[in-house]
């Protein structure tokens, strides 16, 4: 067979098992605690406190609390952990990588004019890395049901036709799929009954009637109830995000400000399924099936906030931050195989499945925000926000009704709560944080409660101040090996461990 690199469009299927559900809406609407050393460490409580540059992408009035222009930049070396248990099987992974997760910086502008009760301005940019996707992890266990399930539960909700699975005269294997792939509507569903057909996983019933074109009923080719699998899941990329801040500080307690973000995806993914068994009376005994996705976007989204001065000690912020608009473009590839595939099977992989742009609005979020100053010995810190993960809307409208009505159903309102404290001697500032965030999800299961903690401490050298921060969070999942079929879960303790070092200076 000649080897083809195709390229087609496919038209967006409107189930919910395509590329988009609910894990990557979850995916691009939560935030990690990145940023500064001194942000990290206090577990991101610093909604009513500002002066810092992170704070800024937080509370845009942050900024206005600058009493100098200001820079900082950070490096973060991230650790992931994932303990995993699937059936009778268990697995332990390791990731660990460095990046630049920070830099920005502020600009004061004084007012000279003492009769004014505007006593400056900023203006301030500043980069964020809100998400890391960089993750690996790998499930092994023994099942009662095979891979087949995934095909045979598509066939049994959507009309599959086999004729439409068939090759034309002259037609190569990778040319149908590909052709297969711009049906409308169902275009994504049919390749997966066309991979289980010719991965040799499935088959029509009544195989040898040759008038079985109109047959919507296929059978496994897999035999018995005991079935080893081994699953591995890798992905990489990150979230980020751009601030555009302006701020004033009125009179001497009140600072404002808003935020024009622009905000970007990078996000590839990869997973892999091995399965064997041997079963006396199973036709197929081997088995892999591998799917790849890649994801890049770009949104928008703003802020509002506020912070007051009460006393000259205690401090209350408020912010408002806007859903984000996010606009995404998708590309994946598949790859099947079996010792009772057709031959030319692997030709799959070479082709491209590229998907029209979708648009994802993540939900926004109100933040509440107390701040107790010490004086120069310290301050402690408390953050509540309050997020409607049910809100997320991918649109077009017309084609997920489906997964919006689910989402609706399956996310919840969800509570995040942060303190914080510093405590300074001399040059040195000692500083630590919790955090706690209630689950996304109504059951509390398929993603868990999050805890973490954090431990800082930083130098001050006048002009110049260096900070260092450890944090750690955990987090429990089950996640489903595939949303249809094959949808048990494995069960994941994820511990996401951090090292930050900022350099922060006046200018």
């Amino acid at each position: 067979m000649k080897k083809l690199n195709l390229l087609f469009i496919g038209l967006l299927s409107m189930s919910t098992i395509y590329a988009q559900d609910i894990s990557d809406a979850l995916r691009f609407s939560q935030d990690e605690i990145q940023g500064t050393a001194r942000f990290r460490a206090l577990s991101g409580a610093f909604g009513a406190l500002g002066g810092d540059m992170s704070a800024i992408s937080l509370n845009p009035a942050g900024s206005a609390v600058f009493i100098r222009s200001h820079a900082s930049f950070s490096l973060s070396n991230r650790d992931i952990e994932n303990n995993t248990q699937y059936f009778n099987g268990f697995g332990n992974s390791n990731d660990s990588n460095f990046n630049i997760n920070q830099g920005g910086a502020a600009f004061v502008f004084a007012n000279n004019n003492l009769e004014s009760p505007w006593k400056k301005f900023t203006l301030a940019v500043n980069y964020d890395r809100t998400n890391s996707h960089d993750d690996d992890w790998f499930a092994v266990g023994t099942n009662t049901r095979s891979l087949s399930r995934y095909f045979l539960e598509i066939t049994e909700e959507y009309e599959a036709p086999f004729g439409t699975l068939k090759l034309r005269q002259g037609e190569f294997l990778e040319e149908a799929y590909s052709d297969i792939g711009t049906i409308q509507n169902n275009g994504f569903l049919l390749q997966q009954v066309f991979l289980g057909y010719w991965g040799g996983i499935i088959d029509p019933v009544n195989l040898d009637d040759n008038t079985n074109d109109d047959n919507l009923d296929y059978t496994s080719n897999l035999r018995g109830n005991s079935f080893n699998q081994d699953y591995t899941y890798a992905s990489n990329g990150y979230n980020g995000k751009v601030s555009f801040n302006a701020a004033a500080q009125y009179e001497n307690n009140l600072y404002i400000g808003v935020n024009l973000n622009s905000h970007f995806i990078d996000y590839q993914r990869s997973t892999l399924l091995l399965e064997n068994n041997s079963n006396s009376n199973s036709i197929v005994t081997d088995l892999e099936f591998g799917n790849t996705l890649s994801t890049v976007g770009r949104g928008f989204s703003f802020q509002l906030g506020s912070i007051f001065k009460i006393t000259p000690e205690l401090r209350a912020g408020l912010t408002y931050d806007s859903p984000t608009w996010y606009v995404i473009e998708e590309e994946t590839t598949q790859s099947i195989n079996s010792n009772n595939a057709d031959t030319d099977i692997a030709f799959i992989s070479d082709i491209i499945n590229i998907y029209p742009e979708y648009k994802l609005q993540t939900p926004g979020k109100i933040t509440g925000s107390l701040a107790y100053v010490f004086g120069k010995q310290g301050l402690l810190s408390f953050d509540y926000s309050r997020k409607n993960y049910g809100s997320i809307k991918f649109n077009p409208e017309s084609d997920f009704t489906d997964l919006n009505r689910d989402i609706d159903g399956i996310l919840t309102t969800a509570s995040t709560y942060k303190v914080g404290g510093e405590y300074k001697h001399k040059q040195f500032s000692f500083r630590g944080g919790y955090r706690f965030e209630e689950s996304p999800y109504v059951n509390g299961i398929t993603v868990g409660d999050l805890k973490g903690y954090s431990l800082g401490i930083g130098y001050n050298f006048g002009n110049t101040k260096l900070d260092l921060t450890y944090d750690q969070s955990e987090r429990s999942f089950a996640t489903p090996l595939y949303n249809i079929g094959l949808i048990d879960t494995v069960s994941i303790d994820r511990t996401n461990s951090n090292v930050t070092l900022s350099i922060s200076f006046n200018i």
